[in-house]
């Protein structure tokens, strides 16, 4: 048999007295692409990073044989000399893996210059055919920009560019569509593949492999030829991908498969009454012009065309579209949070922007969020009493102590959570738990209508799967609606009897979530679908 190109025997990682890698042994062979799959903490982006010697203040033991040269007993020296050059890495974030002081080209420059000995010229016209080999527009313009300058998109095109540079033997891929758009990560993994079968063609039995670091089983199915599942630091299962998802043998890869959202929505009363409507929403942002003219003068960017948006009682509705789409736009809209150029908001039937700044703060009782972050939305500073019972204190000042102690364990309850997590703060938490803190933060005032601004998009699969469950036997319980803002279409089609379709801030298809999803007719609409799948 060959020798694999990468081996890792009883490979162990641990910081202080936790074990985050546990006795792992895992193979790749040149030409081959591996998805290595886990949940938060399950091990595999420390097993990634530690084929570099990237991990600070870990014990590292075992071995890790990369074309039969154990790489932990490489000096620094000598660990440099083979990143970038034989194994190569894209990160998840390219905006904080690129440096934001040199345009891309000259960070693409100088890995050619340092790994391949060219001189600044070749290296130069090197760069402009990787621009172009990975898709990056208008390369001739954009080897000058800088990181900010360019899109997420295009800033993990210049970053696979930069890997590719030195044509690796084996690319180590950690999350890299994990921060993008639909569409754009099926193109960016389309060009993944593309590149690496174009490099077996040409290299043959020693093309390039892949290394794919992810919990995306979407990706997974599309990308790799072999998965292997980690959960906890151990490796639990191994096989080619159609078996794993056809036969999957160990309970957490059974588990993940089944944590995919599945299509779950009450039936909404057909008399079902209107509780908020947005009629002809517009919203623009100024914008400074250009050179010396923007100390006077500035043009307007819209955000927002036009939109009309309809959400009944009991009913679940879905905004679906991509960044800067205007999502994000419309939730603040509706919550008054921001202003509108023209346009109204009636939520039961009270026009919002009309009314007194004392009812408008009734109204934000009916009318709550929950946001992406839970970390970030929830102070760290406060404990979950705090932080859940924050909003009675304002909207229910007549309640006793022991009353509003009552509703707080009670809708504790609700989410799951016990009232032994009173006194504790959120970093004592999961992702997960926090998220439904979030939740008993919004649900204690008894809300009418509950936005839900990519409410599992920072949680794992199989956590995932329970905050939606969670969403909708609430919304059974109290007859809630929502307003669901997703770039997730399996998200919407699990939750939302609805969907609105938005592209650079207008409406551009609208309907039943599952006759949208089926029978998309814009062409927009259409590439989310089959970006999804």
């Amino acid at each position: 048999m060959t020798q694999p190109l990468l081996s890792i025997e009883n490979f162990s990682a641990s910081f202080e007295a936790k074990t985050v890698v546990d006795q792992l042994n895992l193979s790749i062979n040149s030409g081959e692409r591996l998805a290595l799959v886990g949940e938060s903490g399950s091990g595999k982006t420390v097993t990634a990073l530690s084929i570099l010697k990237l991990v600070e203040a870990a014990k590292l033991s075992g071995k890790i044989l990369f074309q039969g040269q154990d790489l932990l007993q490489k000096s620094a020296q000598e660990i440099q000399r083979v990143r970038g050059a034989d194994i190569a890495m894209i990160f998840q974030e390219p905006m904080t893996a690129l440096n934001p002081l040199f345009t891309i080209g000259e960070q693409i420059i100088e890995t050619l210059v340092a790994h391949q000995a060219l001189s600044r010229t070749a290296a130069r016209e090197k760069t402009l055919e990787l621009l172009t080999r990975t898709g990056i527009r208008q390369p001739e313009k954009n080897i000058n920009s800088y990181p900010h300058q360019l899109s997420g998109g295009q800033r993990q095109r210049a970053m696979i560019a930069m890997a590719l540079s030195c044509k690796p033997k084996l690319l180590i891929a950690d999350e890299p569509t994990t921060a993008l758009d639909l569409t754009i990560r099926a193109r960016i993994v389309k060009l993944l593949i593309d590149i690496q079968e174009e490099e077996v063609r040409k290299e043959g039995a020693q093309g390039m492999a892949i290394l794919l670091i992810t919990h995306d089983l979407n990706l997974v199915r599309k990308f790799a030829h072999r998965v292997a599942v980690m959960e906890r630091g151990k490796l639990v299962e191994t096989a080619d991908t159609q078996t794993l998802f056809e036969q999957p043998q160990h309970p957490y890869t059974i588990k993940l498969i089944n944590s995919i959202p599945v299509r779950n929505v009450l039936p909404v009363a057909s008399d079902a009454r209107t509780l908020l409507e947005a009629k002809q929403l517009r919203v623009e942002y100024p914008l400074p012009r250009k050179g010396w003219r923007g100390l006077f003068e500035s043009h307007a960017f819209t955000a927002l065309h036009g939109a009309d948006v309809v959400l009944r009682e009991g009913e679940t509705v879905g905004i679906v579209g991509e960044s800067g789409s205007g999502k994000s736009t419309l939730a603040q809209a509706v919550l008054n949070l921001i202003k509108v150029k023209s346009g109204a908001i009636e939520v039961e039937g009270a026009p919002v922007y009309s009314l007194s700044k004392r009812l408008q703060r009734e109204l934000r009782a009916r009318l709550q969020v929950v946001f992406q972050d839970p970390f970030g939305s929830l102070s760290p500073r406060q404990t979950v009493r705090q932080i859940v019972g924050e909003g009675l204190a304002l909207h229910f000042p007549d309640l006793t102590e022991e009353q509003r102690y009552q509703r707080i364990v009670q809708i504790l309850s609700e989410v799951g959570l016990s009232a032994n997590v009173l006194d504790s703060y959120p970093h004592e938490f999961s992702g997960g738990q926090r998220q439904r803190i979030a939740i008993a933060r919004a649900f204690v005032l008894s809300p009418k209508v509950v936005i839900l601004d990519e409410p599992t998009s920072a949680l794992d699969v199989s956590i995932q799967k329970q905050v939606l469950e969670l969403l909708v036997s609430l919304q059974k319980k109290f007859g809630l609606s929502y307003l669901l803002i997703s770039h997730d279409l399996t998200v919407i089609q699990a939750l939302a009897h609805r969907v609105y379709v938005l592209k650079d801030g207008e409406i551009i298809e609208s309907g039943d979530t599952e006759q949208v999803i089926q029978q998309p007719n814009h062409p927009y609409t259409q590439a989310l679908v089959q970006a999804s799948l």
